[in-house]
């Protein structure tokens, strides 16, 4: 049986192109190495001391002419992989047997998260010159608006339990990350800020908040972990109040509930107005309204959830009525 083999080397089009594991490097520098097209691969190949020669067409023969020469022949291929080339060496092979075996290796593999990568290339291309009109259009106030909605719909996918929605919400949530950052690298001269610089703070603040994972500190119960957290946020903010860096733009009853969490965290029991003390209705209906949400949380209520499960199942009532009424 024979033992020349032709090798298909493939590589991680998102990794630096001379980082390949020591079989790659071992092999690139053993055998004749052929390639469709040139490429940072076969410059960082040649950068190390081995030969490559580029194919413009016949690349089939050029690979059997090789290895009928030198015993194994490299076949460098291109970010797409030559699926092309490798179908249609295994069919010639498959009817030759005895021409050489194909083997397919790997130089270097994606990393987790080497599609962030892409999705970063694929917004700057979007997001320049000659790209997205509309994208380079856009500001971060004009934006807003978005990544709310956004940030609803994954909200509604995590309510169904719908697993794929949710992967493509979050999608549309990193679309509005992706767009933001990049249109921040477009701000005056030290304002500007990229998706590096957001990747980078997240990174170190969650090194930071979790000693326990990093620093060998001892995790302790779930609720010392959660202080443990409260406490590091404390110190690196620098807060006045313990109020302070709540997002007020979101929805009123999810506003009343963390503000209520948060004074009830450091034990401070500021009661409700009472809205039979207030003059105006709407003074009166808020304070009505605070005081449901003070007793929602006293129970273990989520207030937001409860009136949305029950908002939800009146707009079913009102379809079913709607229905009833058609001829």
């Amino acid at each position: 049986m024979s033992t020349s083999r032709i090798v298909l080397l493939v590589t991680s089009p998102r990794l630096p192109a001379g980082l390949l594991t020591a079989a790659a490097w071992d092999v690139l520098r053993s055998a004749p190495v052929l390639a469709g097209a040139e490429s940072p691969v076969t410059a960082a190949v040649r950068a190390a001391g081995a030969e490559v020669t580029v194919v413009d067409s016949g690349a089939t023969q050029a690979l059997l002419d090789a290895v009928a020469t030198h015993g194994t022949v490299v076949w460098l291929a291109g970010p797409a992989g030559d699926e092309s080339i490798a179908r249609e060496l295994g069919l010639r092979l498959a009817r030759e047997p005895g021409l050489a075996e194909l083997e397919l290796m790997y130089g270097s593999w994606d990393p987790p998260g080497a599609r962030l990568l892409d999705a970063v290339e694929v917004m700057d291309r979007l997001a320049s010159p000659g790209g997205d009109p509309w994208k380079r259009a856009q500001t971060h106030r004009s934006l807003a608006g978005f990544l709310l909605e956004e940030c609803y719909e994954a909200y509604d996918a995590i309510s169904a339990d719908d697993t794929d929605a949710l992967r493509e919400e979050l999608g549309d949530v990193l679309l509005q990350v992706l767009l933001h950052a990049r249109l921040a690298e477009n701000l005056p001269e030290g304002e500007r800020w990229s998706v590096d610089d957001v990747a980078g703070g997240l990174v170190d603040k969650m090194v930071r908040r979790n000693p326990h994972v990093f620093a060998g500190d001892e995790a302790g119960t779930l609720e010392e972990i959660e202080a443990s957290w409260e406490r590091i946020k404390r110190a690196e903010k620098a807060r006045e109040s313990v109020l302070d860096g709540i997002a007020l733009s979101q929805p009123a009853l999810a506003l009343a509930a963390k503000i209520l969490d948060r004074a009830g965290r450091i034990g401070l029991a500021v009661p409700p107005p009472l809205a039979d003390g207030q003059v105006d209705p709407e003074a009166r209906l808020g304070a009505g309204l605070l005081t449901t949400v003070a007793a929602a949380r006293e129970a273990g209520i989520d207030p937001e959830a409860a009136l949305r499960r029950a908002t939800l199942a009146y707009a079913d009532a009102v379809r079913a009525a709607e229905r009833a009424t058609r001829p």
